[in-house]
């Protein structure tokens, strides 16, 4: 049975601006793995996540395209 945990809320800075961002746990270890995988900080991850998903017509909330890009990623569907 998976662990459930309400999101825990993080600042991140995105062009030199702080946001806060509340995801789960598995969300968070999931993005700092990535993170360590792309040899990146957490940081530069979440504003290319934040930069791609200005790029679509109706783009979501940021946490909403950590979410989605994260499971895109898990699927294969990104590098």
């Amino acid at each position: 049975m998976p662990a459930y945990a309400p999101p825990k809320k993080r600042s991140v800075l995105i062009a030199g601006h702080a946001t806060s961002i509340s995801l789960e746990p598995v969300f968070w270890s999931a993005l700092e793995a990535t993170a360590r995988e792309r040899g990146v900080p957490l940081n530069a991850l979440v504003a290319e996540i934040d930069a791609t998903r200005l790029d679509v017509p109706e783009p979501p909330n940021l946490t909403s395209a950590i979410r989605q890009w994260l499971f895109e990623r898990r699927s294969g569907s990104l590098p």
